[in-house]
């Protein structure tokens, strides 16, 4: 497979795809995957861990959600692993109404979890996953097994029950190609397994004992962990106990654990006389733009950006796909929240639109840079 170069990121683009299959995984979960026409391979290509955001309409609203990306790389085609979110009305559609021969408006792939992986070439790595979170986990493991005859990768992947777990014949296979190399663990909820450290909840306690006697950190050299905030963040606390640097545990989360988080939309704002504002200049796609912002409407750089240019990227809104990135050129923003951006690009001057607030009274961002 040739190299993919992520070190100059294009900025996300939206293209109409067509449905070519949707594939139960469980009761409450789908495949989707989609036809990429020859002149948009280039657009498409991708590397294991990153993700799509789709787009569609539903009762007349814009909706977008990000998936990770669940197939190794494979010309013509893209797959997303879609896990039905109770209450939540896009998942709900893919899962009840998405039919194969649907168009969706889908976006070029995006992310940074899959950074220099070949660097794990020969290595000993660790993926932990909750429930969806095995999307990304999977095709990062198909990539480090493939790449090397030494490398190693043990999966610890918790769910409720045996019914809820998602690509079970894909996991199989893994095992059955890398018996010496691929070690899954399953920790079921509420399903008693054989041994009693795998059943129950995957909370501190059990976590300490299975990174113990079950997958001793030690012998680890790189951990990739992939689920809700706070299964996420339990992980990277036990992980700096055990004194293993930052720079080998990668982290993606499916959810930040706020309640109540809401994709932002272009809500109407006034701008009385006399008041208080911040004028915002932006570039997208070569093309400049200014929206002022009043200063008591306390509006993310994202949502102020939308009232005057629709087409400005975002996915989650909720700082965790890095959709919406963009280079701040003058002037300064508070960031509320960041679970996307290195530490170099925050160095650079990049910022999370849809978590940043203006705090200077002109600010300049870059979409393209």
């Amino acid at each position: 497979m040739a190299a993919i170069n992520l070190g100059a990121k294009k900025r996300a683009t939206f293209h109409d795809l067509r449905v070519s299959e949707v594939r139960p995984l469980t009761e409450n979960s789908v495949e989707v995957t989609f036809e990429v026409p020859q002149e948009l391979a280039e657009d498409y290509r991708y590397l294991a861990g990153q993700h799509l955001a789709l787009r569609t309409t539903i009762d007349g609203e814009d909706l977008r959600r990000s998936y990770s990306i669940c197939r190794p790389p494979a010309d013509g085609k893209i797959s997303v692993a879609v896990k039905r979110d109770f209450g939540g009305v896009f998942s709900t559609w893919v899962n009840d109404e998405l039919r194969a021969g649907d168009t969706l408006q889908v976006m070029t792939p995006q992310g940074a979890f899959t950074s220099n992986l070949d660097e794990l070439a020969g290595r000993h790595v660790v993926g932990i996953a909750a429930g969806s979170g095995i999307t990304p986990i999977i095709t990062m493991a198909h990539r480090v097994l493939a790449q090397s005859d030494t490398s190693r990768f043990d999966l610890l992947f918790t769910n409720r029950s045996t019914v809820d777990v998602m690509f079970v014949e894909e996991l199989a296979d893994l095992k059955d190609r890398y018996p010496q190399r691929f070690a899954l663990h399953h920790v079921l909820s509420r399903e008693q397994r054989s041994a009693p450290i795998l059943s129950g909840r995957l909370d501190e306690e059990r976590l300490r004992t299975i990174l113990r006697e079950v997958i001793p950190v030690g012998r680890a050299d790189e951990w990739v962990l992939c689920g809700p905030f706070d299964l996420v963040q339990l992980c990277r606390d036990l992980l700096a106990e055990h004194e293993v640097p930052s720079s080998h545990v990668r982290f993606e989360l499916f959810t930040t654990g706020e309640p109540g988080a809401q994709v932002p939309r272009a809500r109407p704002v006034e701008v009385r006389s006399g008041e208080k504002t911040v004028v915002i200049d932006f570039t997208l796609d070569g093309t400049s733009a200014s929206v002022e912002s009043p200063v008591a409407a306390n509006e993310t750089v994202l949502n102020a950006a939308l009232r005057v240019r629709p087409d400005v990227p975002f996915a989650c809104a909720g700082g965790v796909c890095g959709t919406c990135r963009a280079r701040v050129i003058e002037g300064s923003v508070s960031m509320t929240e960041n679970y996307a951006l290195e530490a170099d690009e925050i160095e650079r001057g990049y910022v999370l639109t849809c978590q940043s607030h203006p705090q200077s009274e002109r600010l300049v961002v870059d979409y393209d840079a």
